[in-house]
């Protein structure tokens, strides 16, 4: 079910993003008198699901979730109808207005990805506020990851601060780390003060594992999986794990770190369940693991900041977060492209992007991950490579400054080109996903 509330509200919000990206263009158009012949969500090769005909534009929705297009008459594009051109510009079409006219129709579906963004960042600060754990009240210090302790940190490790600059946000952790090229992390560990150096090479494996730390929290028995042996054992929800075979172990970390050094033996597991202790006994199978979600409210173990919003208060708030993401995503690129941290093997695809949606449906994380793929979309297409609303940019700016319009021909086989790299892109990080599936 999980999965299934993920790809509806996966589609749901690329619908929305494509929708109101298209129709920055379509109302662009429309301003300067340009006839748009078809406005779709999502391609539509050989057939259509739907399509309507209302004055001189085609309506429709297309089989494949691609994206989506506003067929413009008189312009070069993903359709490549090479007979439109073949006859006389006409007042209507595209190649017959201003250039800084076709700039504005190519630059609206941008604009409104931007402000859409902007919108509902405001509106989901003013209706929800914004909650975030304080890095100085994980009290319980962090839980290492396999990569944390190569490079010496240690569970219970207290982050207080990233190159001497002090950390706020606890979960903004391991954002810094990648995006600000630290060199130290400053650690409170036994009431000393240490440094751990980061090494070179942390980024490029932490793009493929961006866990690396987290925070640590006491064992509380959240849920069970469906064949659960902890739950055939005599486990219960709220029980707090406390000691295996007399061994005090109260953290996540350290129940996990002796059931993997029990696989295949018989343990003795105490709980707390309402205020008293219970041995259970049970054998930890090979896999070492029991079958136990932990409780993840974070509020039940650590104190956690909330900031609320007048409306007014919002805006610039809203406007502020919306302009911070497009910065730190902007930031990403020089990993993605970088040799020495090869972002590129961690590209994804489509469920990459579907999995950073909650399995339960959530609107306020819903708006909040429609907002960040806003931004992303916006991005994406303003690039300057041809097939994308930033190729048509950079001709139009490079006839602006030079007065000198690029050929049709010229205009197409960039088109062919920019729809090629596309293609081989979405292809490549599609495979990505498919190859993370098997591992």
């Amino acid at each position: 079910m999980e999965i299934v509330i993920k790809i509806i509200q996966f589609l749901l919000a690329i619908s929305i993003l494509v929708i109101l990206h298209e129709a920055g263009h379509f109302v662009f158009a429309k301003i300067f008198r340009t006839r748009v012949e078809k406005f779709y969500l999502f391609f539509n090769p050989w057939f259509s699901l739907f399509k309507v005909k209302r004055g001189e534009t085609e309506y429709g929705i297309g089989w494949l979730p691609l994206g989506g297009y506003v067929k413009i008459a008189g312009m070069i594009d993903e359709s490549l109808d090479k007979e439109q051109l073949k006859q006389p510009p006409q007042p209507w079409e595209f190649r017959s207005k201003p250039a800084w006219q076709r700039l504005f129709i190519m630059l609206g579906g941008v604009l409104v990805n931007f402000l859409l963004a902007f919108v509902i960042y405001i509106s989901v600060l003013y209706v929800w506020g914004e909650d975030y754990l304080p890095a100085q009240n994980a009290k319980y210090g962090i839980m290492a990851d396999s990569l944390a302790l190569q490079i010496g940190l240690q569970n219970g490790d207290h982050i207080v601060a990233i190159d001497n600059k002090p950390v706020e946000d606890f979960h903004d952790i391991v954002k810094i780390i990648a995006l600000e090229d630290a060199r130290t992390i400053q650690v409170m560990r036994d009431s000393q003060m240490l440094t751990i150096s980061v090494p070179d090479t942390l980024v490029s494996v932490l793009l493929k594992k961006p866990r690396f730390v987290d925070v640590r929290i006491p064992f509380v028995v959240g849920d069970f999986t469906k064949n659960s042996v902890a739950r055939e054992a005599g486990f219960q929800k709220e029980d707090s794990l406390v000691a295996v075979n007399g061994e005090v172990t109260i953290f996540f970390d350290e129940f996990r770190s002796a059931f993997s050094r029990h696989k295949g033996d018989s343990v003795t597991v105490t709980v707390i369940r309402k205020g008293s202790p219970v041995d259970i006994r049970l054998r930890v199978p090979e896999t070492g693991l029991l079958g136990i979600y932990p409780v993840g409210d974070l509020s039940r173990f650590f104190q956690i900041k909330h900031l609320r919003y007048g409306f007014f208060a919002a805006i610039p708030a809203g406007i502020q977060k919306g302009y911070q993401t497009s910065i730190d995503y902007i930031r990403q690129f020089k990993l993605i492209f970088s040799r020495k941290t090869k972002g590129y093997e961690s590209l994804g695809g489509f469920i990459t992007i579907g999995s950073i949606f909650p399995g339960q449906w959530d609107w306020q994380a819903f708006w909040s991950m429609t907002a960040f793929l806003s931004i992303i979309l916006a991005i994406m297409n303003i690039l300057p490579i041809p097939a994308l609303d930033g190729g048509h940019v950079l001709f139009l700016l490079y006839e602006i400054v030079t007065g000198k319009k690029p050929g049709d021909k010229f205009l197409e086989y960039a088109q062919i080109v920019g729809m090629s790299l596309l293609l081989a892109l979405i292809l490549y990080a599609n495979l990505n996903d498919i190859i993370k599936l098997f591992r």
